[in-house]
Formats: structure tokens, C-alpha cells, sequence
């Protein structure tokens, strides 16, 4: 068990990073199970100060790309050159190519390069020119989404949504957790320095860890139960959440619930899931999944609440 050194990746960021343990959970869980993350929240919060400091305490590479209205989909990925004095091309590697990549307000860029950072992320290689190009492992995409600033961005659609396991709100700290943010920050010599902790092959062998964790059969039928809630409410008696839900979770949520419990059950030194490792994440696997319809919109009913009637009424064992 490699336990006390995640621990010890938790004790080494929180050197840097205040609070935030429900993001840098949700990181690991990504991270060993080989998911995506899209992170929701207003700026400041420190997610880039996050992802950068776990890049540097798992020794692996890091990018930030910034999303913009002019991005190409060369910048991101790549292109050919043409060198005179070798009368050839030759491949100029874009940001893509690295462990750990934040894409910074990622509805920032219009739909072409999105497409590109999402094929990306869903083959693990890209192409550039006659070329294809596998992409290091582990790979892992964390993409920002601003939730106040509307204006001239470029929405993913559902199905690229899907491609990401889980969507993560980042909030406010608490009062104490600001305090001590301000302290840190406030002083002009504090040291951002970290110590390496985990490398790629234990990254690896934590993995083959989590995949040997065990799910019973009646909490993998569980979590097929509460998919369905989403695509069939009134077979479950959801009668309010039917007017509301256009269209529910994909297989992915499946698959996804049953990995990112696994991991979190890993997490907490157990080598078994429970049930209440299903109920804490399915929020944020389903709610960028569940579509609503305009009557959701006008009555002001919000996903979170759909997925909340779900887990409530949806019993375990049918």
C-alpha cells in the first residue's frame, strides 16, 4: 500500500496550498484512475497554484495553456516547420505533449481547438502532419471554466462534456483558510518550494492497486440503478425530476462511478467500496451528464437537486 506517500503528497501540497481538500481528492482520484477533470469556479481560487504544485510532488511534466478566441488548433498540438538548411520539415511539439496540462478557460477558444484538445484527451496521441504522435503517461487534462463571465465564449457541447469523468465546483475558502492565505501570500519571502514524493512508476503501481479494490455486486447494481433513475425517472417513482430531465448520464458515468469509487475507497486505506464512496461522487460525475430542459431553466431547478432526489429515493439492492 502506498498510503503514507499519498499522504505524504497531501502534507507536501499543503506546504503551498490552503484548504481545497475536496479539489486535491478529486485530482487523485483522477489521476489514478486515469480521468479528466473539469474544474467550475470564480478566479483566485488557486487551481492553477494547485495542479502546479501536485505536478512538482508527483515529478511529473506540467503545461498551462491559456484559451483564447485566437488560439489555433497548431498551437496546442503542434505543426511543421520548414528548415532551409535542411531543405525539410521538421515537428515542433506543442504544449499538448506533457503529464499534467491546464487548459485555462477552456470555453474561451472556439469549437476547432477544443475538438483538438479533446481527441487528445480520449486517444492519447495526436497527429501532426503524416504523423502520429503518442502522448506520455500518465496523461491528465484539467480544464477551468469561469462560471461568471459568460461573454464571448464558446460552450463545450454535451458530448465533449462527457469526455471528462467528473466536473468539480471549486468554492470559497472559509474564513480561517483565508486568513492564513493572506498571511502566506502577504509575506514576500515565503518559500513555494516542494519535495518531490511519488515518480511515474509508483503512479502506475497505484493504479494496479486501486483496480484490485473490490465492488460488490450489489453496489455495481447500484450504481446501474441510479443511472437509469437519470434516463427512466418514472420507473423510479421520480415523477417531479421526469418534467425536468431531457436526457440522462451516459455509459461513461457508469464506468466512471465504478472507477473513482474504487479510488476513493483506496483513499481511505480500504480495499472495498461502500455505498456512501457511490453517494459522495456521484454529484460530480453526473452533473455535467444530466441534460435539463427549459422547464428546469424557467422553475429554476438545478442539477445538483435532481441528482440529490435521485440518491434519496433510489434504494440500494432495488
Amino acid at each position: 500500500m502506498y498510503l503514507p506517500k499519498i499522504r505524504e503528497v497531501l502534507d507536501e501540497m499543503g506546504k503551498v496550498v490552503v484548504g481545497q481538500e475536496k479539489l486535491l481528492n478529486r485530482l487523485l482520484i483522477s489521476l489514478f484512475t486515469g480521468g479528466h477533470v473539469l474544474l467550475e469556479g470564480v478566479p483566485g481560487l488557486a487551481k492553477t497554484l494547485t495542479i502546479n504544485t501536485m505536478a512538482k510532488v508527483l515529478q511529473l511534466q506540467f503545461h498551462r495553456i491559456q484559451f483564447t478566441p485566437d488560439l489555433l488548433p497548431a498551437d496546442l498540438v503542434g505543426t511543421m516547420i520548414y528548415k532551409p538548411k535542411l531543405g525539410d520539415y521538421e515537428v515542433k511539439r506543442g504544449p499538448i505533449f506533457a503529464n499534467i496540462i491546464l487548459a485555462d478557460e477552456v470555453n474561451r477558444s472556439p469549437a476547432k481547438v477544443q475538438s483538438a484538445l479533446l481527441e487528445a484527451m480520449q486517444e492519447k496521441q495526436v497527429t501532426i502532419g503524416d504523423h502520429t504522435y503518442l502522448l506520455d503517461r500518465p496523461f491528465l487534462v484539467l480544464a477551468t471554466q469561469n462560471p461568471v463571465e459568460q461573454e464571448g465564449t464558446y460552450p463545450l457541447p454535451e458530448a465533449q462534456l462527457d469526455r471528462f469523468m467528473m466536473k468539480v465546483y471549486v468554492d470559497y475558502l472559509e474564513k480561517p483558510q483565508e486568513l492564513e492565505v493572506m498571511r502566506r501570500m502577504a509575506d514576500l519571502n515565503f518559500n513555494h518550494q516542494v519535495q518531490p514524493v511519488l515518480n511515474k512508476e509508483e503512479i502506475f503501481a497505484i493504479r494496479n492497486e486501486v483496480n484490485k479494490v473490490n465492488i460488490s455486486e450489489t453496489l455495481e447494481r447500484y450504481i446501474i440503478e441510479l443511472v437509469f433513475a437519470t434516463r427512466r425517472p418514472l420507473d423510479y417513482n421520480l415523477r417531479d425530476e421526469a418534467r425536468y430531465i431531457q436526457f440522462g448520464v451516459s455509459p461513461r458515468a457508469t464506468i466512471y462511478l465504478n472507477l473513482a469509487a474504487k479510488a476513493l475507497a483506496y483513499l481511505e486505506g480500504r480495499d472495498y467500496v461502500l455505498p456512501e464512496d457511490i453517494k459522495e461522487l456521484a454529484p460530480d460525475i453526473m452533473n455535467h451528464r444530466i441534460l435539463l430542459n427549459y422547464e428546469a431553466e424557467a422553475d429554476g431547478v438545478r442539477t445538483s437537486t435532481i441528482i440529490d432526489s435521485i440518491l434519496r429515493k433510489v434504494a440500494i439492492g432495488g
